[in-house]
């Protein structure tokens, strides 16, 4: 299975997924990092991901080819995280075929309703528990 982990600004929450991911599904799965910018990337390839890019067109490009993506909420509302997310990312990713498991973080102007208030730690848990739910890998 392979699985695109998306993030942007700082790329803390992206690091933080990828190493839960790496440490759940150890190397049978593969991950690829894809930051809207290099800093997020190169924290997430870091943190023990397979492979990394930024930019528009690598995300643009990649999504279409994961099983599944990863992120917070805001990867598919166009001109989040301080407008480093295009229009062109959020449409790509919106609109791939790859199941999306998003943390859904009450910032970029969204609030979604009667979702906890849990720590980003426990919201990554159970993110990996929906991605082992999808049973798309062999264990």
């Amino acid at each position: 299975m392979r699985v695109a982990v998306i993030d942007g600004q700082g790329g803390g929450m992206g690091r933080a997924i990828v190493e839960k991911l790496r440490i759940v599904f150890e190397n049978h799965i593969e991950i690829l990092a894809l930051g809207t910018n290099a800093l997020a990337a190169s924290l997430m390839l870091k943190a023990g991901a397979d492979e990394c890019a930024s930019g528009e067109n690598a995300i643009v490009f990649c999504t279409q080819r994961v099983d599944v993506i990863m992120g917070p909420i805001g990867i598919i509302a166009a001109n989040s995280m301080l407008g480093e997310l295009t229009p062109n990312m959020a449409k790509a990713i919106a609109e791939c075929r790859a199941r999306k498991i998003l943390i859904p973080m009450n910032k970029c102007n969204i609030q979604i309703a009667s979702v906890r208030n849990e720590p980003l730690p426990q919201q990554i848990d159970d993110a990996i528990e929906m991605l082992k739910s999808l049973k798309l890998f062999i264990e």
